[in-house]
């Protein structure tokens, strides 16, 4: 179907005030920028407590930040999210407003984790911090009343990689148990060659250029795509890993390897489902303050969440 027409908008509106790409800017302003442009487009909605705090991490201290959602109960769900930004830029504030959003839309404590960045720290840093974050929210739920049967991770492109790098490493040492993955517009693999690239890898903010970028600064060199912690649609075997879903905009270059990704797991006979999400872009659950749509599609997910808490709770 045709592109939104917001989005439209919003695309002709940065053309027109021709801003350089991502990749030619200095790490520092590429990272002061998407605070802003997240800042400007996220709704950031009244959650009942946000905390900040540290874990302990494989290489020094992880930020952490805590939502407790609107009508908390004595022991919620957790999702353990990781915001996106190709393991370069983002932080916590980039997801403040999707994590509030999240927590409220599927009744559970959100973990947002601020994991190393690249090129300071390269792979598999990221995924190491992820992880770690992960064994500690388990360990530690009952500090934050959350309920350790019932844990999900999510998070979007750079971080819907590490979600689903940590449930596959989850799987592998016996836990923490998953009740659900949730992947939006995630990385799963290099390869420039798929078709979604070529169809929109130009003018729809995120484009191949800043994708080469990205995985050129993650990298310490490209032999490293073929570790399944980079590239998860690499793994070998994907069999029982957690149920979930994965998010994929119409008009992203990520689209082909995410709904890729969604395909093996439900040949592996995982419950897993391919959402894509016509008319969109990268990035468009955060763009909440101009796309309703964006709303719709958090409260959608939020219903899954809840669903997959509930069925774990049941069993």
């Amino acid at each position: 179907m045709p592109i939104n027409s917001a989005l439209k908008a919003l695309i002709d509106q940065a053309a027109a005030q021709n801003a350089p790409p991502l990749s030619s800017l200095s790490i520092e302003l590429a990272r002061q920028g998407y605070v802003m442009a997240r800042a400007a487009l996220s709704e950031r909605p009244d959650v009942a407590k946000v905390e900040n705090r540290a874990v302990p991490g494989p290489a020094g201290d992880i930020p952490v930040r805590i939502y407790t959602p609107e009508g908390h109960q004595a022991l919620d769900p957790i999702l353990v999210y990781y915001h996106g930004g190709g393991w370069v830029i983002g932080d916590l504030e980039t997801c403040d407003g999707i994590s509030r959003a999240f927590a409220n839309a599927a009744g559970c404590v959100v973990v947002s984790v601020d994991y190393r960045l690249a090129p300071e720290h390269k792979f598999p840093a990221a995924v190491d911090d992820a992880f770690a974050a992960l064994n500690w929210v388990a360990e530690h739920a009952s500090e934050f009343d959350g309920d350790v049967s019932r844990i999900a991770v999510g998070g979007e492109s750079a971080g819907a990689n590490l979600s689903a790098v940590v449930a596959a490493l989850a799987k592998d040492s016996g836990g923490p148990a998953l009740a659900y993955q949730m992947l939006a517009y995630p990385v799963t693999n290099l390869d420039f060659s798929a078709e979604s690239y070529k169809e929109n890898g130009e003018d729809y903010f995120l484009t191949t250029e800043t994708m080469r970028w990205f995985w050129d600064l993650y990298l310490s060199n490209e032999s490293e795509a073929a570790d399944p912690r980079a590239s998860p649609l690499l793994r070998e075997d994907v069999s029982g890993l957690p149920p979930g879903i994965v998010i994929a905009p119409e008009y992203d270059p990520l689209r082909d390897e995410g709904e890729a990704y969604g395909l093996r797991l439900q040949e592996a006979g995982v419950d897993f489902e391919i959402w894509r999400a016509e008319g969109m872009i990268h990035d468009f659950l955060g763009m909440t303050n101009i796309l309703p749509e964006a709303k719709d599609a958090i409260e959608t997910l939020g219903g899954k969440l809840k669903a997959a808490f509930a069925k774990v709770a049941d069993e």
